[in-house]
């Protein structure tokens, strides 16, 4: 397995957990989502394995080794973790292709190179806006930025959290699809939290359901997908 999280428990504060004893993983070129209705704790759950937030109890594991306090800079280097935040994912006054560099600096000048032409090869419309400061981008255009700069190091997990917020319904689409051949491409597996639960389902493998900071439904997407449970689960809320 590519990635363990072994009944962890982890909050913000020691009074209050947010995770209560959750267990996951995400196989080698897996997609795993995380879903759930407002305030179940998926985005606490993506932030422990990144490593922003340290479990109280459980383990994290990646390629067996574990990770569970190992701070973020260093799961990103020596663990091949890589993580697109929700927001400020871009650096808006620099070109795209000053993040990508961004992105590579743990690689030599001419790594760097290769790998950010492999990258727009793998994402076009980057190639296209390559020398165009990332502020200009469109919504879906900073996200594939950001999903390139966070490949730039060839991180064998990446962490997604909610790739769609903010995106119009026709730019939701191509980003999945982004998603979806990054893994295909790339080899690497993804664990992303995502909102969009309908859409995240046709192009994972697996999914994570949590409720109060617990697994409630875990399975493949596509029997989720047909699952009353997991209807029942939504009424009243949406998935965020």
């Amino acid at each position: 397995m590519m990635m363990e999280v072994d009944r962890i428990t982890a909050g913000y504060s020691r009074e209050v957990d947010i995770l209560h004893r959750v267990s996951m993983q995400v196989g080698p070129t897996e997609i795993v989502t995380i879903l759930g209705p407002n305030g179940c704790g998926k985005s606490t759950l993506l932030r422990s394995i990144a490593g922003f937030v340290v479990p109280r109890e459980g383990a994290i594991r990646i390629a067996g080794a574990d990770v569970t306090r190992v701070p973020v800079y260093r799961k990103v280097g020596e663990f091949g973790v890589g993580f697109v935040p929700q927001t400020d994912n871009v650096f808006p006054a620099l070109s795209v292709r000053e993040n990508l560099m961004l992105g590579g600096k743990s690689l030599s000048a001419r790594e760097r190179e290769s790998r950010s032409e492999a990258l727009c090869a793998l994402y076009p419309v980057l190639k296209k806006r390559y020398r165009a400061a990332a502020g200009g981008l469109s919504g879906g255009e900073r996200q594939l930025l950001s999903l390139a700069r966070a490949l730039m190091p060839r991180p064998r997990v990446l962490l997604l959290d909610e790739p769609s917020a903010g995106l119009s319904p026709k730019m939701l689409s191509e980003v999945f699809e982004a998603i979806r051949r990054t893994r295909d491409e790339e080899h690497i597996a993804v664990a992303m939290v995502e909102q969009n639960a309908v859409e995240a389902l046709h192009i994972a493998d697996r999914a994570y359901v949590l409720a109060m900071g617990e697994v409630a439904l875990e399975g493949p997407a596509r029997e989720l997908l047909e699952s009353e449970s997991m209807r029942t689960l939504y009424l009243g809320g949406r998935a965020a």
